[in-house]
């Protein structure tokens, strides 16, 4: 039992404090009847209609536990009132006999009077139901609010008459009374060509939207008293006699808050599915999202601090990194990370996060500062009327802003249009904080990565370089790594190899299979072959589960007198030595390759063999640099030797740079070079 709606009170009734109640009065009465005495307000009777309308409840016990259920704490409420003030109240309220059942609530209005009971002072609670009652004018309410409509009629002079007023209230301006293009004054400008064309096939006869033919229906925009634009939809039905339309009779409903509802639903569901592996690819479809609904451009720029809040004195810049125009507009600037210094002005849009408009002169020069310079001259020569930024947040960082704008006609946004615009924007954080962690864990496997990649040695009678190039997917961070170091002797190591995977996992792995080959081979000394080498590093990576699957390529190498180097190696599963002889053919070094390690650690490995002459270039390098979904890896060999072919003479730099220019980094790239000098 609760309460709810109107709450009257009124003085004690003339029988309190007199002769007791008899509660037995009530017993056939059709109004609900219980009787509470004492401080505790104990339940001394109710009668029948009672129990019909609220449920039985024991006699005797204090009104607390007797009326213990949820619904009871207001009724519990109105009797404390009553007991402290003996004053009476009266109390609407609705019950729910059964909460899971839709439809069925009891609706009732009591009174709750203070009286005198053989068990001294009292409290009288009359109830009627009101069930009926409240249903009926629940119907009449929903009647009068579904023809809340203007309804007019349209002669076939063009004479128009407004049946149901309303036009007046919503614009402002008086009904006009011929149909005309005067009305097109109130209409959006780009709703204005297909509400024409709309009752144009109405009239001929083609219906619109799948009606029946020669029923006109349109949902359009028309400009309120506040200037402000509604979405209205009309409905136009023919009025035939003889077979002649004889008028049409019209209905105008505002449909504002129901689309405004359906527009934010669709929006949020766009903006909440995108996708991309980088900022800019993400970006590039949020600004999509939000043109040309809620803006005619929008540009996204990025601070290139992450620290926040921004430092005082420090010099901050945003970058742009996408862009949407809508049609009809003049094309936008071309995206070239232009930047703009962040101004005190943006700084304290930024630091209060929340969007500010300004409104702009149609061919007046944009406030310096909010945008880059290329973007301001845009605005100037589209029309723009209006310039909004609004913060772009992540995870409580700010990571920098977007800048809507309204051009020509269109009109500027007033408060729910630019709070639908920074929610959109809000909810795009989301997805955005995916590519956020997805870069965090990329960069943190790079640095990984490149910490372990150092310069190679200086190694007299020979030159060395190398290079490594991430894959260009923000997702792809693969186990690509190369070595060079020289022995106490001057034993020139090479190695080169790839952890399977491409995630943080591979990369950290990579760091050991490294590690521990560099080790074992500083270990092992000068004449220890790069087979056993590998042996080793092959047993102890599958004894500590290093990595599911890797290869690698030891190589050793040793000068002699005559300015010769004595190449020996061993491969795990790794694309052959690549040999760039001074004059002759380019070619791979022969010998089959041995399984990868972490497969087979007790396969007996071999060693190769091979002289470089003065002036010959040995290639160590990965399978990114060979391997394309489209192509088979001969084909991507022949690539390599063509081209290294092709550039022999360049410098050890320039060459490895226009070697990995064969990859289509679609996958990590390590390249190793070793050329041995011309002269002894």
């Amino acid at each position: 039992m609760g309460g709810s709606g109107a709450d009257g009170t009124g003085a004690a009734p003339p029988g309190a404090g007199g002769a007791p109640v008899d509660p037995r009065m009530f017993d056939g009465t059709v109004a609900a009847v219980a009787l509470l005495a004492g401080p505790e307000g104990r339940l001394l009777y109710t009668n029948s209609a009672f129990t019909r309308l609220f449920g039985p409840r024991r006699a005797g016990l204090p009104a607390r536990v007797a009326f213990a259920d949820t619904e009871g704490h207001p009724f519990l409420e109105v009797i404390d009132s009553v007991r402290a003030t003996g004053r009476a109240r009266q109390v609407v309220g609705e019950r729910r006999p059964d909460p899971g059942a839709p439809g069925q609530a009891r609706h009732f209005v009591y009174s709750c009077s203070p009286v005198t009971t053989v068990e001294g002072p009292g409290i009288l609670v009359l109830a009627m139901d009101t069930t009926a009652e409240t249903q009926t004018l629940q119907r009449y309410e929903a009647l009068v609010s579904a023809i809340s409509q203007m309804v007019w009629v349209l002669g076939p002079d063009g004479s128009m008459e407004e049946l149901v007023p309303g036009w007046e209230q919503l614009t402002g301006s008086p009904w006009h009374p011929r149909a005309d293009k005067g009305w097109y004054a109130h209409i959006h400008p780009r709703d204005r060509e297909e509400l024409g064309a709309a009752w144009r096939r109405a009239a001929g006869g083609e219906g619109a939207g799948g009606g029946p033919p020669g029923v006109f229906e349109a949902t359009f925009r028309v400009r309120a008293a506040d200037g402000s634009y509604r979405h209205m939809t009309t409905r136009s039905v023919p009025v035939l006699r003889d077979g002649v339309v004889a008028e049409w009779v019209s209905a105008s409903a505002d449909v504002e808050d129901s689309w405004g509802t359906q527009l934010r639903e669709r929006l949020l569901a766009q903006v909440a599915a995108v996708s991309g592996e980088t900022l800019h690819e993400a970006f590039a479809e949020v600004v999509k999202v939000v043109v040309p609904e809620l803006a005619d451009a929008c540009l996204i720029l990025l601070l290139s601090h992450d620290e926040w809040p921004l430092p005082d004195h420090a010099e901050v810049t945003a970058r742009r990194i996408a862009s949407a125009t809508r049609r009809g507009l003049p094309a936008p600037p071309a995206l070239r990370g232009q930047r703009v210094t962040v101004t005190r002005v943006v700084r304290e849009v930024l630091a209060r996060r929340v969007p500010v408009t300004f409104r702009l002169d149609p061919g007046a020069p944009v406030p310096p500062g909010l945008i880059p310079t290329v973007s301001e001259r845009w605005l100037t020569a589209s029309g723009a009327t209006s310039l909004t930024l609004i913060p772009l947040i992540v995870d409580d960082l700010v990571l920098g802003y977007a800048a809507t704008s309204s051009n020509g006609d269109t009109p500027i946004p007033g408060p729910a249009e630019t709070e639908l615009l920074r929610e959109v924007l809000h909810h795009a954080q989301r997805p955005i904080r995916k590519v956020f962690d997805l870069q965090r864990a990329r960069h943190t496997a790079l640095g990984l990565q490149r910490a372990h990649l150092t310069e190679p040695p200086t190694v007299p009678g020979g030159t060395l370089a190398a290079r490594y190039q991430p894959a260009s997917s923000a997702g792809e961070i693969g186990g690509d790594w190369y070595d060079a170091f020289t022995l106490p002797d001057g034993t020139l190591v090479l190695d080169i190899g790839d952890v399977a995977g491409h995630d943080l996992k591979a990369a950290t792995a990579m760091g050991q299979m490294r590690s521990m080959l560099r080790a074992l081979a500083y270990a092992g000394g000068p004449g220890a072959r790069p087979d056993a080498v590998l042996g080793r590093l092959d047993h102890v990576s599958a004894g500590l589960g290093t990595a599911p699957l890797a290869t690698a390529l030891h190589t050793s190498l040793n000068r002699r007198p005559d300015a010769t180097w004595l190449l020996t190696w061993s491969s795990a599963g790794h694309p052959p030595p690549l040999v760039v002889p001074v004059d002759g053919d380019v070619h791979f070094l022969p010998g089959a390759a041995d399984p990868p390690l972490c497969v087979a650690s007790d396969f007996l490995r071999t060693t190769h063999t091979h002289v470089l002459g003065p002036g010959d270039t040995l290639l160590l390098y990965t399978d990114g640099l060979i391997e394309t979904p489209s192509a088979a890896i001969d084909e991507g060999q022949r690539r390599l030797a063509n081209e290294a072919a092709r550039c022999r003479r360049q410098a050890l730099p320039d060459l490895l740079r226009t070697l990995q220019g064969l990859s289509d980094h679609r996958d990590d790239t390590a390249l190793l070079a070793f050329r041995a000098d011309d002269e002894p």
